[in-house]
C-alpha cells in the first residue's frame, strides 16, 4: 500500500515552534516527531511505500527521514518549488502512483486505522474518500433567523453539530484527471468539482482520538496528552 504525506507547507500559524523546524518535525513527548510517529504508523498498518511532498524546509525532512528503511518503508520524495494547495503535488506525482493510494497531512495525531481507510475507499468506488470527526461549535452570541427585516426565530447560544475533514483522504488516480500538473489544486475544489459532476466523495465516520497540530494550543494539549497516549497512539508500530 502506498501513502502520500503532505509535509511542504511554511507551518505559519504554529510559530515561534516552525520557525527553525518544519512542522512536521516538531516533536511530541520527549522522544517522537510527528512525521515520525506517522511514519510508524503507516508502517504498522501494512504501508510499504511512502511519498513525502517537501516544500519549506524540505531538506531537513529528507534529512530525518532518509529513505524510510529504518520504519521498514520505501520512501521517496516530490519537491513544491512554489505552493502548490492539498491536492496540488499529486499531480506532478500522477504517474508514480497506483489506482489506490491513501494521501494525508503530515502534522495530525490519531489512531485512525490507516489502512480501513483505503480498504473502505476501494470498497466504495467513489473517487475520493474523506476521513471525518465530529465536532461540536459554540455559538457565544444569540443567533437571529431573518426574514424581509423581521426577526422570524431567536436560539440562545446555540451548539451546532458538524463532520470536519481530518486531512485523511483515500484517493482513486481517476480522480485527477482533467487537472494540469504544476498549477495548485486545493481540497476544496476538488471536492466542489466532485460534487459539480455528481460523482460524490466518500465519507469514512470516525470516532476515536484525533488532533489537528495547527495551533499553539494544539502542540500544547498534545504535548499534555502524549505521555497517556503514546500506548495507543504506537500501538503494534
Amino acid at each position: 500500500m502506498h501513502a502520500v504525506i503532505l509535509a511542504g507547507g511554511k507551518g505559519v500559524r504554529l510559530r515561534p515552534y516552525t520557525t527553525a523546524l518544519p512542522k512536521p518535525l516538531v516533536p511530541i513527548g520527549d522522544q517522537h516527531a510527528i512525521l515520525e510517529i506517522v511514519l510508524r504508523q503507516l508502517s504498522a498498518a501494512g504501508f510499504d511505500r511512502c511519498t513525502i511532498a517537501i516544500g519549506h524546509l524540505g531538506e531537513i525532512i529528507r534529512a530525518y527521514v532518509g529513505d524510510g528503511s529504518q520504519w521498514g518503508m520505501s520512501v521517496d520524495y516530490a519537491t513544491e518549488e512554489s505552493p502548490l494547495g492539498t491536492m496540488g503535488p499529486l499531480l506532478n506525482l500522477r504517474d508514480r502512483l497506483p489506482e489506490t493510494f491513501l494521501v494525508m497531512n503530515g502534522d495530525i495525531l490519531t489512531d485512525l486505522d490507516y489502512a480501513d481507510v483505503l480498504r473502505s475507499h476501494r470498497e466504495s468506488g467513489a473517487p475520493l474518500t474523506i476521513a471525518t470527526y465530529a465536532r461540536k461549535v459554540h455559538i457565544d452570541f444569540g443567533v437571529l433567523t431573518t426574514d424581509a427585516s423581521k426577526v422570524v426565530a431567536f436560539t440562545e447560544k446555540p451548539s451546532m453539530d458538524y463532520r470536519v475533514s481530518m486531512g485523511v483522504y483515500g484517493l482513486s488516480r481517476s480522480a485527477l484527471d482533467g487537472y494540469t500538473a504544476g498549477l495548485p489544486l486545493g481540497f476544496d475544489e476538488l471536492v466542489l468539482d466532485l460534487l459539480r459532476i455528481q460523482n460524490p466523495p466518500h465519507a469514512y465516520d470516525f470516532d476515536g482520538y484525533w488532533l489537528d497540530i495547527g495551533r499553539p494550543d494544539d502542540y500544547d494539549r498534545a504535548n499534555a496528552e502524549f505521555t497517556s497516549r503514546k500506548s495507543l497512539l504506537l500501538k503494534g508500530a
